[in-house]
């Protein structure tokens, strides 16, 4: 029964990271495009990006966190 639970853990934790690295991969390469076709804008375009990929990576983090919590109390 403790195997299941550690696999089941380990699979949570590969869906959130994997999860994360697709969002941020899939908004950097909006961004680069959006770049790449004004770059007059790049200024505007980055700051307008980091505020929602930092949100992302915060949100994957406080997930692995809570999954490690989860792990500890039982």
């Amino acid at each position: 029964m403790e195997l299941i639970y550690i696999v089941g853990v380990a699979i949570g934790l590969g869906m959130v990271v994997i999860g994360a690295a697709y969002g941020i991969g899939t908004f950097t390469a909006a961004a680069a495009q959006s770049i790449a076709r004004q770059p007059s804008a790049a200024a505007q375009i980055t700051g307008a990006v980091n505020l929602p990929l930092f949100l992302l990576e915060g949100v994957a983090i406080l997930a692995e966190v809570f999954i490690f919590i989860v792990v500890l109390m039982r």
